[in-house]
């Protein structure tokens, strides 16, 4: 074979070579993932090991790219779902408490002193009931596709210890831009003000506002007690499941195999956190206690007082949550 001959084979090869690759990287697509938290928290870890495992069993074909700190909404928490409903995002690992404003029957996870325990919140998430709320989620444009979890939410405060509703009179609690979360606070005689998680922080710095409730592992990680809140209630008040979803157009354009490797990947990301995130409870109490917070553990009589403290919240709420919802779900639970 003469030295030209072998020339054009060469380079006939590179340019079919070119041509593969470029083939490959036009059939090569990138999804965004919104999250409210970043990757140093459970929640945004979930997202992380949903877009590696995406990623890993797709061999790069399908990517994920993550967008923390509520970055793709401009901040603002409780438009993700509008978001993603109209294709401005492409997915997200959302709390049920941002998307309830849209979605109502999310709201049954918000009902003050309604999941007892974890297994409860198992029992809900992993039965009927949660079949449910995930049909209520497809029938608004999103696919839903897996659980994750964000926690039992506690009670921080900087003005002292808080065991029964009178302790929480008058104070200033900075809640999420959710009604229901207004009347539960509004009911123990609290002033709920409504912010963004990214203005949260400022205002407890600032004394803006007393205190804040949110998951032991947001409080830990954020250094919560850097801002004046020496005090910490462990009052399980409600659950914040997290929820792995896919806006509905675009799952309509990925493959069978895709949706698939999507599905079963978030499955899997889901497990894994909530595994993490209930393992690091303990450890995480013990790192608040030590650095000189003050934390307060209800008795069964105290915990009672704030239960039918927020009766009428149950009363207001049930029937726009959904009464067969809410039934099935309690139903669940006593089962447990």
């Amino acid at each position: 074979m003469t030295a030209t001959r072998r020339f054009t084979r060469l380079t006939a090869a590179l340019a079919g070579a070119a041509v593969l690759t470029t083939a490959l990287s036009a059939q090569a697509r990138e999804l965004s993932i919104s999250t409210v938290l970043s990757d140093a928290f459970p929640w945004g870890q979930a997202a992380e090991k949903w877009a590696e495992l995406v990623e890993e069993r797709t061999d790069g074909r399908l990517t994920m790219r993550v967008y923390p700190n509520s970055q793709l909404v401009n901040g603002d928490q409780t438009r993700e779902f509008s978001a993603m409903r109209s294709g401005l995002i492409d997915a997200a690992v959302g709390s049920t408490i941002n998307w309830s404003p849209q979605v109502p029957e999310l709201n049954l996870f918000s009902l003050p002193f309604f999941m007892p325990d974890e297994a409860a919140v198992d029992a809900v998430t992993g039965g009927a009931a949660g079949e449910m709320v995930f049909d209520a989620i497809e029938t608004r444009g999103v696919v839903p596709l897996a659980w994750g979890e964000n926690g039992f939410r506690q009670l921080s405060n900087s003005q002292g210890p808080i065991d029964e509703p009178g302790d929480l009179e008058g104070l200033k609690i900075r809640v999420v831009g959710s009604p229901l979360f207004q009347d539960t606070f509004t009911a123990l005689g609290a002033d709920p003000t409504q912010m963004s998680w990214a203005d949260a922080k400022p205002a407890l710095t600032t004394g803006a506002v007393d205190g804040q409730e949110n998951p032991l592992s947001v409080f830990d990680v954020a250094r919560i007690d850097q801002v004046g809140q020496e005090y910490l209630t462990l009052w399980n008040y409600m659950n914040d499941p997290l929820v792995f979803a896919v806006n509905q157009q675009v799952w309509n354009t990925l493959s069978e195999e895709d949706r698939t490797v999507l599905r079963e990947a978030a499955v899997e990301a889901g497990q894994w956190e909530i595994a993490m995130t209930r393992e690091q409870e303990s450890e995480r109490l013990a790192d608040i206690q030590e650095r000189g917070v003050q934390v307060t553990e209800l008795t069964e009589a105290q915990h009672q007082a704030f239960v039918e403290a927020t009766a009428s919240v149950h009363d207001e709420w049930i029937s726009r949550i959904g009464e067969e919802l809410v039934d099935t779900a309690r139903e669940a639970i006593e089962a447990r």
